[in-house]
Formats: structure tokens, C-alpha cells, sequence
């Protein structure tokens, strides 16, 4: 059983960055509704705290830009098709969590009112301060730029305090632990150790954008139940990176 954490929550604004690969559950490819279900019942837990939570997803479970690029397609096209498999992915998070009542927004940085809002930083806040869920789809709007970048980005717009890199491993490696299983996990790195390292954490506009803002990235395991709630009350979970 999960030692209770007790006390007040160490962040009370956070950006959660999931990949698209979270959603797949043992499938492998699309949305499987009970892992959507399962992130969405880790969100309600640390939003019913009070926690403002806003959200990321990425879309490599349904199409990955610069992959199709990679094999000839042009690369702003496949960027876009890659936006628009994260509008999928956040309006099924959505879903997920508005079966647990928790009220919930998703803002996409491409137009498309019937399924999504248009991204307004202003709106996003307000959201936020009426305690709804806000979800960013479509990245930033523009091809060349990852998830990750638009994680980073919308993180600092929103004030959160941190941003939470969900993965399927405990954090940070020195090298591959799928491939390596003595690696060692490092548990707090600078950012300048990440780009120095070539740490494939997240990419270096990511990172850069994190360091000349001083917003700390903490990567951690999202199979492991609870971690959320544990990472976001302070808990030594994962790894950290900070000035």
C-alpha cells in the first residue's frame, strides 16, 4: 500500500506533459480508453487538492511528423498531421476526465471551434483560476517545433511552477535502461548537464526555454500508480532538473 502524503501540496500550478505513447496502453497504436481513464483518475486526485493542472499531449501513438518526413513526406505537412493527432489525443483525455465531473477545456493552437478552443493566454489563466482542467493541443501552431517546445512554452505563459514529464521509466539515465539494464538513474540534473550530455529528455529549445526561465522539468514514472500525486506534494520521485 502507498505511504499517504500528508500536508499541503508543494506546487500549486502545474504543467503535465504526456506523451502520446501514454495513452496506448498495451496497444500499440490509437487511444485505450482504460489508460485514458487511468491518467484522468491521477489528475482528478491532485485537482480535487486544488492543484491547477494544464496539460500536454503528444500525438507518436497516431503519427509522428518528423518520422513520415523522415521517409519522404514534406516536413510542414507531416508537423501539421502530427497537430492534429494531439487534438485527438486531448479531446480524449477530455473525455476521460469529464466522466469523473471534472470540468475540463481543451485550447488548440489551430483553429477548430466545433471540437476545441482557440489557444488565448488569457483564457487559458481564467480556466485555470476557475479551476478547470485546461488541456493544449496542437503544439505550438507551427511545424519545427515539438511537443516538448510546446510544453515548455505554454508552462511559462501559464505560470506553473513546474512541469511534469510523464515516461515509462523512473527518470533520468546515464544511458538507455531499456538497453542497458545497469545504467544509473540520476536524480538531479542542471540544464546545462542535460544539453551538455545530450540527454534525450526533452529537445534543446525545451530545455533552453526551461533554463533562461528558471521553471524546473521533473521526469518521472507514469506507470508507477500515484506518482503524480507524489511528485506534486514534493516527494523525491524521479529525477529533477533546475538551475
Amino acid at each position: 500500500m502507498r505511504k499517504q502524503i500528508r500536508g499541503k501540496p508543494r506546487y500549486q500550478r502545474v504543467l503535465l506533459k504526456l506523451s502520446g505513447e501514454a495513452l496506448m496502453g498495451d496497444q500499440g497504436f490509437g487511444v485505450d480508453p482504460r489508460m485514458a481513464d487511468r491518467i484522468a483518475a491521477e489528475i482528478q486526485e491532485i485537482h480535487s487538492l486544488g492543484v491547477h493542472v494544464a496539460a500536454t499531449v503528444g500525438g507518436g501513438n497516431i503519427i509522428r511528423g518528423i518520422s513520415i518526413s523522415a521517409a519522404g513526406m514534406d516536413r510542414v505537412s507531416g508537423d501539421y498531421m502530427g497537430m492534429l493527432a494531439t487534438v485527438i489525443n486531448a479531446l480524449a483525455l477530455q473525455n476521460a476526465l469529464e466522466r469523473r465531473e471534472v470540468y475540463t477545456r481543451v485550447l488548440s493552437a489551430i483553429e477548430m471551434r466545433e471540437v476545441a478552443e482557440p489557444y488565448i493566454r488569457r483564457r487559458a489563466m481564467r480556466h485555470l483560476e476557475k479551476g478547470r482542467v485546461v488541456i493544449f493541443a496542437a503544439g505550438t501552431g507551427n511545424p519545427y517545433f515539438s511537443t516538448d517546445t510546446a510544453a515548455a512554452l505554454r508552462a511559462i505563459e501559464i505560470h506553473a511552477e513546474v512541469i511534469l514529464k510523464a515516461t515509462k521509466v523512473d527518470g533520468i539515465y546515464d544511458a538507455d535502461p531499456v538497453l542497458h539494464p545497469s545504467a544509473r538513474l540520476l536524480r538531479e540534473l542542471t540544464y546545462l548537464q542535460v544539453l551538455e550530455k545530450g540527454l534525450r529528455v526533452m529537445d534543446t529549445t525545451a530545455v533552453t526555454l526551461c533554463m533562461e526561465n528558471n521553471l524546473p522539468i521533473i521526469v518521472f514514472n507514469l506507470l508507477r500508480h500515484g506518482n503524480i500525486r507524489d511528485v506534486v506534494f514534493g516527494a523525491k520521485v524521479g529525477s529533477v532538473i533546475r538551475v
